[in-house]
């Protein structure tokens, strides 16, 4: 599968693409309500910016607790089951008088049940597409979620200057409902993926079983620490350009999506595995350059170009998917996610750590040089084709399967929600 008239030719991927599209933007437009919210009653940017992004950030706890039900629960109910809970989180959100505490209590609860989300989510794609298709498909989400990403706070703002941000919320708890509405009604029932009931005694032991493969291990940490260090310069733009941030995002959010595209629609199979570590140094080093302070016209194409390099990823997720069971699938991508969201949190820390010591330019080519030598690092392990013969997926312990089970084209048995 290599082109986007054959992905969305695929049954069901047109389906789970819109929900999936549809609830960002909810995401998107509902976050920035609420962060405006939240700055409107206390002045403080902290608490604005926990309000904002405080769900992502309590999706680590749930990946400590919770991940195990990514391929425990029926996908089709799972997903549906978060954008209902969203939307009615979204709905409590709005009231007015709310007290702060149970907001950011509500936002808590919303970020732990959703952290098996991405796991069920892409974990389904890899079920929708065909095996060589997956790549595609997680390139078209990443650029649908950029683009919705930058539409939700284009039409968030205009929302709120109309609606008021409460009016904003509850328009963005609609959007959670037509994203589950497209979910139940779109997809096909599917039974989960692995048996057992999910809980944190699983959660952790599969962890474990994920982690025991070196080669697993290599992706894992290729995945989560040169990212998350690249994040940490993506944090220090207001400081570095208080003019130009804006401009430096857009340039960032462009250079992402060029990436996505080149490497999901353009690049062979037989380039990905020579590519995946050029642009795994590319995401880092032209920060290096802002040691010298550039100017903005310099500062925007290091951005753009260095931002290509997030395309890596796609590869990675490929590698790991290649490393991983079937039934494993959902907790290992689950897995992937929240240890990308924690290591971009603790990248954001170091840089404005070591900007508050010296100065941002300093920080960004600092955590730069760290994400250098850490891709580096890790590029022996990540040499190695995965498996014997190229491809053939591993245990859960990390040792080769003998063979690999065919998948099954009858329709599985119907879920309820």
């Amino acid at each position: 599968m290599r082109t986007y008239r054959e992905l969305f030719r695929t049954p069901e991927f047109t389906p789970f693409f819109a929900a999936v599209s549809v609830q960002t933007a909810a995401q998107t437009a509902t976050g920035l309500a609420l962060g405006t919210l939240v700055y409107a009653r206390t002045g403080s940017p902290l608490l604005s910016a926990l309000a904002m992004f405080g769900p992502s950030l309590a999706q680590v706890a749930g990946a400590l607790t919770l991940l195990s039900a990514a391929d425990r629960l029926p996908p089709r109910a799972a997903l549906t089951a978060l954008a209902l809970l969203s939307a009615g989180a979204a709905c409590v959100q709005a009231l007015p008088g709310l007290p702060l505490g149970v907001a950011f209590a509500v936002l808590l609860v919303v970020g732990v049940a959703a952290s098996p989300g991405g796991g069920v989510r892409y974990g389904l794609l890899n079920e929708i597409v065909p095996r060589e298709g997956f790549l595609l498909g997680r390139s078209v989400l990443n650029m649908a979620g950029g683009a919705m990403q930058i539409c939700g706070f284009a039409v968030g703002g205009a929302l709120m200057a109309m609606f008021s941000a409460r009016g904003t919320l509850l328009i963005g708890a609609a959007l959670y409902v037509v994203a589950a509405a497209v979910t139940r009604f779109g997809l096909t029932a599917r039974p989960p993926r692995a048996t057992g009931r999910p809980s944190v005694r699983e959660t952790w032991r599969t962890n474990a079983l994920l982690w025991s493969s070196t080669p697993r291990r290599y992706v894992f940490l290729a995945l989560w620490v040169p990212n998350g260090l690249v994040v940490g310069c993506e944090s220090l733009y207001v400081a570095y350009a208080p003019g130009h941030a804006g401009l430096l995002f857009a340039g960032g959010a462009l250079g992402m999506l060029a990436g996505d595209t080149l490497v999901g629609r353009f690049v062979t199979t037989r380039w990905r595995a020579r590519l995946g570590a050029p642009l795994r140094l590319l995401l880092a080093a032209p920060y290096l350059l802002f040691a010298v302070r550039p100017g903005p016209p310099l500062a925007l194409a290091l951005v753009v170009v260095a931002s290509v390099g997030f395309a890596a990823s796609l590869l990675l997720q490929e590698r790991l998917l290649a490393l991983t069971p079937p039934e494993l699938s959902g907790q290992a991508l689950g897995l992937s996610s929240s240890g990308m969201l924690a290591m971009q949190g603790a990248g954001a820390a170091v840089a404005g750590g070591i900007a508050q010591l010296t100065s941002p330019a300093t920080g960004m080519a600092a955590v730069a040089g760290l994400s250098v030598v850490v891709t580096l690092a890790l590029a022996p392990g990540l040499r190695t084709s995965p498996g014997a013969d190229g491809g053939r997926l591993l245990g859960a312990d990390g040792s080769p399967r003998a063979s690999r089970t065919p998948r099954t084209t009858h329709p599985a048995p119907e879920e309820t929600t």
